[in-house]
């Protein structure tokens, strides 16, 4: 059990993180911090938080297990404003959707504090942002990504795989390069489709109509374009490399797809449709322990 959880950004994955150690008996108290005071203030009386602080170094003084559930672009930031109560028997994660920029601020940042960092990425999450959405069940059944760097403390890696364990999460492993590429594929590119698909049919003159006829294949589509624009707006940034190089991919795939409509080429078309049907029927929500 932790003594006290130093909650920086008490929004829905940070409050639902708090919820969900309180649930499970991991944590005695909880300090959170977020830049807003309504918010802060909100957690208090929902229970997500047992004291409001008034700064992130405070939410940490006396803390041994922190999260930074900031968007990537603050990470830091935050990371700095807290360095100098970071020390060794403290674990510090974070839950961004992309690693190598937040491995980059962490190393930035804590410097001789780094051993207690361990990068996390919760598979999880809701289209709609805030405390008030913050649920105790919300990692249970999911995967949690570690992307330890090589100064990692053992000892805090092997905390925060406990961590997520005991929340029902399952833990895998990966370097920060690998998760970017992997996650640019299945979950920053979607994204990018969803909210362009969006705005294509809003430009169009008969685009309300078009949206009116939506059914239940357009509604699980593109349920992901109503996602927190600013939390999206970091993520597709942080790690424009690998979307950029995944979007390229699709491109030539629709382009392939294009080219047989367009020519009228149903056999070969059938066919690519074939293929994806196939990929698709065996598609397992699995992964490995660990990936390289």
């Amino acid at each position: 059990m932790f003594e006290q959880l130093g909650l920086i950004g008490c929004g829905l994955m940070g409050g639902s993180f708090a919820l969900a150690l309180k649930q499970a008996g991991l944590v005695k108290r909880v300090v959170g911090y977020s830049k807003s005071p309504s918010t802060t203030e909100r957690a208090r009386q929902m229970g997500v938080i047992d004291l409001a602080a008034p700064s992130a170094l405070l939410a940490v003084a006396g803390a041994d297990i922190v999260l930074v559930a900031v968007p990537v672009a603050a990470t830091e930031a935050t990371l700095k404003a807290i360095k100098h109560l970071v020390n060794p028997q403290m674990l510090v994660m974070d839950v961004g959707s992309t690693k190598a920029d937040v491995v980059a601020a962490a190393r930035s940042a804590l410097r001789d504090q780094i051993g207690s960092f361990v990068p996390a990425h919760p598979i999880t999450g809701k289209e709609v942002a805030g405390v008030e959405h913050a649920d105790a069940e919300l990692y249970r059944g999911k995967q949690v990504i570690l992307t330890p760097l090589e100064r990692t403390l053992t000892a805090q890696l092997q905390k925060a795989a406990a961590v997520w364990s005991a929340l029902g999460s399952q833990v895998i492993h990966m370097s920060p390069e690998s998760h970017d590429a992997a996650f640019a594929a299945v979950s920053h590119l979607p994204h990018l489709l969803a909210f362009a698909l969006i705005n294509s049919l809003a430009d169009q003159p008969n685009g309300d109509d078009y949206l009116g006829l939506g059914g239940p294949g357009f509604r699980d589509f593109t349920r992901i374009a109503a996602s927190d624009p600013k939390v999206w707006r970091d993520i597709l940034l942080s790690n424009r490399k690998e979307l950029l190089a995944q979007s390229r991919h699709f491109r030539a795939a629709l382009d392939a797809f294009e080219a047989l409509i367009d020519g009228e080429q149903g056999e070969a078309l059938e066919s690519l449709i074939s293929r994806a049907s196939q990929v698709r029927a065996q598609w397992r929500m699995t992964a490995p322990r660990s990936a390289k």
